[in-house]
């Protein structure tokens, strides 16, 4: 892209960094990158056009423009990314929250959990789930874990920030968790294959690697959690995993050669099985499914 433009009216910038941006959203892009730099709404682009920007600004965001063309996500040119109305820092040590995984959060809400719930949050990343949960069930215990450690910092960051106290440690895992303290373990593991076309297309080129791929099948780290993740859970305990839109039936049998109780599949907001729940069975009736109230 070039270094100046005819006009730096907030127009002229929008339509030829759009035109430079490509893709399904350029003029989304372009417009939130331009409110990042110059800290104007969209909404004042819209209705003083002609606004002038100062050149530096405009420098500044044509430099964010031409890296948006190049592919980088939007998210990390701004360094954050909204989520459950909260406004995460990203970086590109942690996955894109999606709006997708919101699903998850409002599946984790409709469960019968008691008042002051023990919950773990397994590949934490930005910390989101955990936060979002603690938004809105303040007196809930929550345990966040991630095996990076940027990435811990980062949701430690996080919850900082917003105020929202969450307990964030590094383990792999289920590395440094204790056994038998928990009454819902929750999840968005990696779930794509290696050989997966997506890994080399859009934003995910971008994320890092460990976050999504999950061996051959996608699968990996699904097992790990449902073969180990029933000795976190008290008598009862739930556990709730993000998955791929076509993994459903694969992780509900995952479950069920495991000894879970209580297995359903649920959707996402495009009408795909994109979550699976299961539970552990109470403590007076170890022999048959316990169902959901």
């Amino acid at each position: 892209m070039s270094n100046s433009t005819p006009s730096l009216t907030c127009d002229a910038l929008l339509h030829d960094a759009g035109e430079h941006i490509g893709g399904d959203s350029p003029r989304l892009d372009a417009e939130l990158l331009l409110s990042h730099v110059t800290g104007l709404s969209r909404t004042t682009f819209r209705a003083w056009p002609e606004r002038e920007v100062p050149p530096e600004q405009a420098q500044a965001f044509q430099a964010l423009v031409s890296e948006r063309a190049r592919g980088l996500p939007v998210a990390y040119l701004l360094g954050e990314q909204e989520f459950w109305s909260l406004p995460l820092r990203v970086s590109p040590s942690t996955l894109i929250p999606r709006p997708d995984t919101e699903c998850l959060v409002e599946a984790v809400l409709s469960l019968p959990l008691p008042e002051r719930a023990r919950v773990l949050d397994l590949g934490t990343g930005t910390g989101a789930i955990a936060l979002a949960l603690a938004s809105e069930k303040p007196g809930w215990r929550i345990l966040a874990s991630d095996r990076i450690p940027e990435a811990v910092a980062l949701a430690r960051e996080n919850s900082q920030r917003l105020q929202l106290p969450i307990t964030v440690i590094q383990s792999h895992w289920f590395d440094e968790i204790p056994e038998g303290s928990f009454d819902l373990l929750v999840s968005n593991p990696p779930y794509v294959p290696a050989s997966d076309h997506h890994l080399r297309e859009g934003d995910v080129r971008f994320e890092p690697a460990s976050a999504l791929v999950a061996g051959d099948d996608g699968l990996d780290d699904i097992r790990l959690l449902v073969t180990e993740g029933g000795s976190r859970l008290s008598p009862g305990g739930w556990m709730l995993l993000e998955h791929g839109y076509d993994q459903a039936e694969a992780v509900r049998n995952l479950f069920a050669e495991a000894g879970w109780h209580s297995i359903d599949s649920l959707k996402d907001y495009g009408g795909n099985d994109r979550m699976t729940l299961a539970r552990t069975a109470l403590s007076h009736e170890p022999e048959r499914p316990v169902h959901a109230e």
